[in-house]
């Protein structure tokens, strides 16, 4: 079929923007994160195959420093690693420092990482190992945008290097931040992660509902076999 002079024209005007979508969609499109299809219990097995190891590891190491140091105190021993520690977590006192260092049940942790990451399938998770949507105030950090703005404000989260430093950040966010001053009172004197998760009401713009959904994940999923 020959082609006028109209419709060649169209073609020679449209082949090239179709090339270059097409090369946008290749550069672009394939830098987005992308997962298979996966059922319901195909998703949290993959989580658990990613976090609960390094959760793992992470909450053995801290309750062995929060064991060496609680000892360490009781002995009366005066040296530079406990000052150093009370300044990283701004601790004024012996007891403050034991509330900041004691790790919590790993059944919450485990919980927030699902909620916070949908299961290890969101981008922060993907692109940035970043489980517990912990964000990111300092510039000069490594650090990710959010797709969506607050008004006219960019929402930055951190970027970690694997998913045990994510892990560990997490922790040490817990252990420090006066947002959670009652939670790491509380978790000084119990391991009751349903008491706890109550106190973790700003963590989340939800408050006191963001525990409940914490306990129900629990509950549901059999977290607290990991305590």
């Amino acid at each position: 079929m020959k082609l006028t002079a109209f419709q060649s024209k169209t073609l020679l005007i449209l082949i090239p923007l179709i090339l270059l979508l097409s090369t946008a969609i290749y550069f672009y499109g394939a830098n987005e994160p992308t997962l298979p299809k996966m059922t319901v219990q195909e998703k949290k097995a993959r989580f658990k195959n990613l976090i609960i190891p390094a959760i793992d590891e992470v909450y053995d190491e801290l309750m062995v420093q929060y064991l060496d140091v609680s000892e360490s105190l009781k002995l009366g021993s005066d040296n530079d690693m406990i000052e150093k520690l009370k300044i990283e977590y701004k601790a004024k006192t012996d007891n403050e420092l034991l509330m900041a260092l004691k790790p919590h049940p790993k059944s919450i942790a485990i919980a927030q990482a699902a909620m916070e990451s949908s299961w290890a399938t969101s981008r922060f998770f993907n692109e940035a190992n970043n489980i517990f949507g912990v964000w990111s105030f300092d510039e000069d950090e490594p650090r990710i945008a959010a797709l969506k703005k607050r008004g006219d404000k960019t929402i930055w989260l951190k970027r970690y290097p694997s998913i045990k430093a994510s892990v560990r950040g997490y922790y040490r966010t817990l252990g420090r931040s006066a947002a959670f001053q009652k939670f790491r009172q509380l978790r000084l004197k119990t391991d009751d992660p349903y008491s706890l998760v109550k106190k973790l009401d700003r963590y989340s713009e939800k408050g006191a509902e963001y525990g409940d959904e914490l306990t129900s994940i629990i509950k549901f999923n059999k977290f607290n076999t990991y305590d």
